[in-house]
């Protein structure tokens, strides 16, 4: 387990002051001038060396993303940092608790993250329904420019940094990088093409880095702390620590920062009091957010939390937000209700994804009841497979991973309901459901 003193969020639960008293008493803005005297590269070198991945969902290395930004600056063309503090995906709530409880790691976290890639300004894109947290952090952004730690001169450093809060309107496709761009500039929220990059042609097509609320509050830390010393947490590739939540069957629901490659099976024992009626009683796991495909008991025995050890076994980290399902699930339904979330959430920008995600969900309804045929699992299947990869964003990929992992893992359970519905059906007509399932 994650030694105390190398946790970063210190103030998760709300336990403590999350005004600038209470964030500086635990560390925050300390040293902060210092830290932007080494210099714009000097940071971004750091960030580098020591492997963090983002923690939106992606894991893209966050130092070489912001690597990308141009070294000159056009006076035409200002840098920006845009915060995606838009948490829309389902059973993810990390975001949410740093912003209320620990809003200064985030503000300082954007100040050095905005000098390293020279951007003077930053927009932190909110969810809009989290009414409470948005006001908590206008709040703690009040203190900070009271105290001259951000704004004109930021801390003294000579560098002018203004945050700007943005409310989102509640689109989950705001959550995608680019179709947060467009909604911040005020247009529907519907994913770019790429290229061009963000870094080359971003928000009011200028410069830009989008990364989540989590990658960007753990920089400071790092900074002062040390690369060398993030690195040596988790494993190679894998490193530092992350924000789980943990929600679903099981006895305590919680977010906990742990070390990354943490057994998925330690992570719910020893912080979530273990599985609703014991770890026997496990159907299967949603390892980060309802976007990447469930795992089996059996693989969730020995699984590792990182991105690399959930790519192995053909799922994902994403957000790491662990859904935990009990054998009382009807794990066909939990993963039509997905497919409803998906249809209702697609821009409808992509023929793929408009069409298919509908397709897909009225499919999932008749499996659900089991009013469908053994072939069309495998041609559910096959649809699935055409939405993955053919769209601009990434929504019609988080359409199809939880029906492939559905099908992947639970097929008997698809044929068992298609068998039985058949067998109900043809007792209800007058034939024996023996003739009818032969």
């Amino acid at each position: 387990m994650l030694k105390d003193s190398d946790r970063i969020f210190t103030n998760l639960y709300g336990r403590h002051d999350w005004g600038l008293d209470g964030a500086r008493r635990r560390g925050d803005w300390d040293g902060t001038k210092a830290i932007l005297e080494k210099g714009h590269d000097w940071i971004t070198e750091q960030v580098k060396a020591s492997d963090l991945r983002g923690r939106g969902g992606a894991g893209f290395p966050a130092g070489l993303k912001w690597s990308f930004m141009p070294k000159q600056v056009d006076p035409k063309r200002p840098h920006y940092l845009v915060v995606n503090a838009d948490e829309s995906e389902p059973g993810t709530c990390k975001d949410r608790d740093i912003i209320r409880n620990d809003p200064h790691k985030l503000i300082e976290g954007c100040l050095v993250a905005g000098f390293a890639m020279r951007a003077n300004a930053g927009y932190i894109y909110i969810r809009g329904e989290f009414i409470n947290e948005a006001k908590q952090l206008e709040a703690a952004l009040d203190q900070a420019y009271g105290a001259g730690l951000i704004g004109k001169n930021a801390c003294g450093s000579g560098w002018d940094f203004d945050i700007y809060v943005h409310r989102g309107a509640g689109a989950y496709i705001c959550g995608e990088e680019t179709g947060l761009l467009e909604s911040l500039e005020g247009k529907p929220g519907r994913p770019r093409l790429k290229p061009p990059f963000p870094a080359a042609v971003g928000l009011y097509g200028c410069p830009t880095t989008v990364n989540n609320v989590e990658t960007i509050a753990v920089a400071p830390t790092i900074l002062r702390r040390g690369a060398a010393w993030f690195a040596g947490l988790g494993r190679p590739k894998n490193t530092g620590t992350k924000v789980f939540c943990i929600s679903g069957h099981v006895n305590q629901p919680c977010n906990v920062e742990e070390e990354m490659g943490i057994p998925l099976k330690e992570l719910i024992e020893k912080h979530a009091g273990g599985v609703r009626g014991g770890w026997d009683n496990l159907l299967a796991i949603i390892p980060g957010g309802s976007s990447v495909p469930l795992l089996p008991k059996s693989i969730c025995d020995d699984v590792l939390m990182d991105f690399d050890s959930l790519r192995a076994v053909r799922s994902g980290l994403g957000t790491a937000a662990v859904i935990v399902m009990d054998k009382s699930t009807d794990v066909i339904a939990a993963i039509a209700r997905l497919s409803h979330f998906y249809m209702h959430e697609s821009c409808g920008q992509c023929t793929p994804c408009r069409e298919g995600t509908g397709w897909v969900y009225r499919v999932m309804q008749r499996m659900v009841k089991g009013d469908a045929t053994v072939e069309e699992i495998d041609r559910l299947d096959d649809v699935v497979g055409q939405i993955e990869g053919h769209t601009i964003c990434a929504l019609g990929d988080a359409a199809a991973w939880p029906v492939q992992g559905l099908i992947r893992h639970f097929r008997p359970e698809l044929e068992a309901r298609i068998l039985n519905y058949k067998g109900v059906r043809s007792s209800s007509s007058g034939a024996s459901p023996a003739s009818a399932a032969a």
